[in-house]
């Protein structure tokens, strides 16, 4: 009889242990799972006091986050696509008739950061443009799948087709574009122009001001392509054969490999990896035999996103060619490094591949600038100069909506800051 007692109780003692186990699995299986959103906004960053400047406030004015984007949210659980679209915030209507009539394209493409793919993204979009996203193939499955889910969320966005295992100054990454265009002449979308970022830009136009900057006289039927005859000082890339190892780096194969001429006696130029391309231009790239001939031969030259564009805008069948153009078009903000104390006063962040990754205190020099996007920025290294600036642009997009606002396009509040007790009125 006490040798049954003994084992019912050792039994109960095991029953106790299994359930609190798994009560705990459960409740950490939940707490991960659940949307950054639903957590207390105790943790979000406070906006730096540099911002109440920049988003012309008062003093005794502060402003209340409303979401605490992190990486979390989309690599945790399902993602119900409705609630996303809500709690982060996402501008679901046309903000004006201008903006519906001239729907954009955009090719976005990403390898890492998915915080501030999340921020650019949700900032360029709006459900009358179509967007392509190119993921490096190199990215690890996780990171994949999570920009899938986001993608699966709109009926205007989608992945590339094809994903290239993109290698900096590489073909690769003109592939990557291309690639996109293909996919995006497919598109139900009759977009009006394309427009290209990489996940370290973000935007300082609104949609509205890019539709009207691209319908102004000057570039209505043109491409933007900056850039200007090719230097000596680059004539080593296009001259020299190189190789690039896919994912890896890119090198010149030695003094025996010379390229011969480029295709059709093209001239070839130097200009930014960066553009905004007109609907003819872009059907022009994949049909035309000049511009297929040129593709080809670009495979083996270094950066050839760098020539090929800005080349082709020179040529006078090209439709919206651009053959007398040179730097013009305000495409991207840049701070480089070599060219500190003339075009700027410095990097207030800090240089990686003579670049700029911003600051807070770069931002009133990026907004005063005003170019259609500004780069780089990172989330994880330079997190308040995005808050702030994103907070800046989601205010400057909302003013100039001619619909009613909804509020859950708001990314922050804007409340009275509570007098300090030790300080305040007695």
């Amino acid at each position: 009889m006490l040798q049954l007692e003994g084992t019912k109780c050792s039994f109960l003692f095991c029953l106790g242990i299994c359930v609190l186990i798994c009560s705990a699995i459960y409740l950490k299986a939940n707490i991960l799972s659940a949307p950054a959103t639903q957590q207390s906004f105790v943790s979000c960053r406070p906006f730096p006091q540099y911002c109440t400047a920049l988003l012309h406030r008062g003093e005794d004015t502060e402003w209340q986050r409303r979401d605490c984007l992190a990486e979390g949210y989309f690599l945790s659980g399902q993602l119900n696509c409705s609630r996303m679209v809500k709690e982060l915030h996402f501008i679901t209507s046309p903000l004006s008739r201008e903006e519906e009539e001239y729907p954009l394209a955009f090719i976005i493409t990403i390898h890492k950061e998915l915080e501030m793919f999340a921020r650019l993204f949700r900032a360029v979009y709006a459900p009358q443009n179509v967007y392509c996203i190119h993921v490096d193939e190199k990215c690890p499955l996780q990171y994949k799948t999570a920009v899938l889910r986001i993608a699966a969320c709109f009926p205007n966005v989608f992945l590339s087709s094809v994903s290239e295992k993109v290698t900096y100054a590489g073909f690769s990454r003109l592939k990557a574009d291309i690639n996109c265009m293909r996919d995006l002449v497919k598109s139900p979308v009759r977009w009006k122009r394309v427009i290209n970022l990489c996940g370290q830009d973000f935007p300082i136009k609104s949609n509205l001001e890019l539709v009207r900057y691209m319908q102004s006289n000057k570039w209505r039927d043109r491409n933007m392509t900056p850039g200007v005859k090719q230097p000596s000082s680059m004539r080593y890339r296009t001259q020299t054969q190189h190789r690039e190892i896919r994912g890896s780096y890119v090198a010149p194969r030695g003094k025996g490999h010379k390229k011969g001429p480029p295709p059709h006696k093209v001239q070839i130029y130097f200009g930014t990896a960066y553009y905004s391309l007109t609907r003819p231009f872009v059907d022009f790239v994949l049909q035309s035999q000049v511009a297929r001939d040129l593709l080809e031969w670009s495979k083996d030259t270094y950066s050839p996103d760098e020539h090929y564009w800005v080349t082709l805008n020179h040529i006078k069948d090209a439709p919206g060619s651009h053959i007398n153009g040179g730097w013009e078009g305000d495409i991207r903000a840049i701070k480089w490094k070599d060219q500190e104390g003339t075009s700027h006063n410095g990097c207030k962040g800090y240089y990686i591949r003579d670049i700029c990754i911003y600051g807070l205190e770069d931002l009133q020099w990026i907004i005063d600038k005003n170019s259609m996007f500004a780069n780089k920025f990172e989330a994880k290294t330079s997190p308040e100069a995005l808050d702030c600036l994103e907070q800046w642009h989601r205010q400057k997009v909302l003013q100039q909506a001619e619909v009613p606002i909804q509020p859950d396009w708001q990314l922050a509040i804007e409340t009275n800051k509570v007098p300090n007790a030790s300080t305040g009125p007695s």
